[in-house]
């Protein structure tokens, strides 16, 4: 976008911060910028507002905008209809168009009164990686004649923290039967990650690249390539699932977070009937978190949480989806089918169709000025 012609007032990475500590440390500093922002917002006057996400901040921004009478349009909506659903009053006071990238999303929303569309998501988009399977085997030394598993254990290093060991030992329950491909998120040190993958096992060599060979993991740079010639994944829960289910590579889905946040996300997270059947939890109780599942209204992919996400249990998990045959040819089905319901609308795009939502309302607040008029992100 700043490419584009963009002038950030604010930069995200500068207010991003993970953790209710971290976010106190840092509040004078936040506020300090969001302040800049809304300061920047009334003396400039946009003729339109674009937010995307982050609700925390852009709920408050939203309030202000409202009042500056700039028509607000929200591009990928807050997860509302799992928790924290008195927010909805905010969407239905300060926000004049929804546009969201799930399908059930829209249902929610209009049965709610707030104008919302799904438009498709954007990773479903995108065209599926070229690099052939030889090609991809000689550039990170994997072995084509085996299986190659992918592990993707987070973008966040809380979360690779939380994640990793289970997926590492994994390797020890199919040592020399196959490859294990993991990527590496640009937020990670490709090399203090290593030394995190290698330093717990006294057995291994110091050397890191030659510990990792010998745990048959590579470390390569594009989650979408290992996805694609993955015979199956191990995902972490987040939009890296919605990666995996556009591929169509079978995969389960893992995550770990603190036994405090786990119990109160399991009081706190509700879904209403048009997402989820509230009767259809697991057998611990626990409902989805995967949003391929909730997108397919039924569990096509299984989630190994909590206590349940073990090297043993995820062997168990992949066993018949790295062999051939009926439930690993039924969920490449599902996952075509959710792939597809997230397909935007044939002949266009998300993004265009945001375009198109804040000329509309361009249009509807001066007439007169045709589709002159710019938007200001």
């Amino acid at each position: 976008m700043e490419a584009a012609g963009l002038d950030r007032v604010v930069r995200a990475e500068d207010v991003a911060h993970m953790g209710i500590t971290e976010v106190i440390r840092h509040m004078p500093r936040i506020y300090g910028r969001y302040r800049r922002l809304v300061a920047s917002i009334k003396k400039r006057r946009p003729d339109a507002a674009i937010l995307i996400d982050f609700p925390d901040v852009n709920f408050r921004l939203a309030r202000k905008l409202k009042k500056l009478g700039i028509p607000v349009i929200y591009f990928v909506s807050p997860q509302l209809w799992a928790w924290k659903r008195r927010r909805l009053r905010w969407v239905q006071q300060r926000v004049d168009r929804m546009m969201v990238i799930f399908p059930f999303e829209e249902r929610f929303y209009c049965a709610r009164g707030v104008e919302a569309k799904f438009v498709g998501h954007p990773l479903a988009e995108l065209p599926k990686p070229t690099i052939s399977r030889e090609a991809y085997a000689a550039a990170y030394d994997l072995d084509p004649a085996k299986p190659w598993i992918a592990l993707l254990p987070g973008s966040r290093w809380k979360e690779v923290i939380a994640n990793l060991e289970p997926m590492v030992e994994l390797t020890y329950h199919f040592p020399e039967n196959c490859n294990y491909i993991l990527p590496v998120a640009s937020t990670i040190d490709p090399k203090k990650l290593a030394t995190e993958i290698v330093g717990h096992d006294d057995w291994l060599p110091h050397d890191t690249d030659e510990a990792l060979k010998q745990l048959n993991i590579r470390l390569v740079p594009d989650a979408r390539e290992a996805l694609h010639h993955a015979r199956a994944s191990v995902v972490a829960s987040g939009t890296a699932t919605v990666q995996a289910a556009v591929i169509g590579t079978p995969f389960i889905v893992v995550y770990r977070v603190s036994r405090l946040t786990f119990w109160l996300a399991k009081r706190l997270i509700r879904y209403p009937r048009e997402i989820w059947n509230p009767t259809r939890p697991d057998p611990h109780g626990n409902l989805p978190i995967a949003m391929v599942n909730l997108v397919a209204g039924r569990r096509i992919v299984p989630e190994l949480l909590q206590r349940d996400f073990t090297a043993e249990n995820i062997a168990v998990a992949l066993h018949p989806l790295l062999a051939g045959g009926p439930e690993r040819d039924q969920m490449i089905a599902d996952l075509a089918q959710v792939g597809h319901s997230l397909q935007p609308p044939p002949g266009t795009s998300s993004i265009q169709q945001v375009c198109d939502a804040v000329e509309a309302l361009l249009e509807e607040k001066s007439p007169a000025s045709g589709l002159n008029s710019t938007a200001s992100v």
